[in-house]
């Protein structure tokens, strides 16, 4: 199992309890930082881990700032991310159950160590129930796809940016 594991400037000393709890575990970690204190931008690293994530070079994410909202927000932008925001077991739980959150985000500043490997082991144990949440998550997945790529956007732009050139260039030659 490999896990991709991402913090802000306030959850360094979090984060490097975390990881010694997944290396314990004989789990492959992914440090994509920050490895300072000085002050930086969450959606940095938010994004890295969700990334890696969605691309496969992981098989799940950890994401640590002070309060977990801001990863949260950040790493469900990804698509095909399922951030969980878990401040005890039983959210954990249900994260993976019911929802199949493939990534855990923590605050560093609202639960302690002890209550966060208690959370990461919980998340890590529990298995995806499928059933019924399947169609569920399967909706979310539905929308992502409807939502326009870049690559989109700028493709359909420069069509239009096309079309109003060739329509300048004969209203002008009049």
């Amino acid at each position: 199992m490999k896990i991709a594991i991402g913090c802000d400037h306030r959850g360094i000393e979090f984060k490097s309890k975390v990881i010694s709890i997944l290396k314990s575990k004989n789990i492959e970690v992914i440090d994509v930082g920050t490895d300072t204190e000085k002050s930086c931008d969450y959606p940095d690293f938010g994004f890295k881990v969700a990334e890696f994530v969605a691309q496969n070079k992981a098989d799940w994410g950890i994401l640590i700032c002070n309060s977990g909202i801001g990863m949260s927000i950040v790493a469900n932008k990804v698509k095909g991310i399922r951030a969980a925001l878990c401040i005890n077991e039983k959210l954990a739980e249900y994260s993976r159950l019911h929802n199949n959150a493939n990534v855990l985000v923590i605050g560093a500043g609202f639960v302690s160590i002890e209550l966060a490997e208690s959370i990461i082991n919980k998340w890590l144990e529990t298995k995806f129930e499928g059933d019924r949440h399947i169609k569920r998550l399967q909706k979310i997945s539905d929308f992502e796809e409807k939502q326009v790529s870049k690559e989109e956007c700028d493709r359909i732009v420069k069509k239009w940016q096309d079309e109003v050139r060739k329509w300048q260039s004969k209203t002008w030659r009049r």
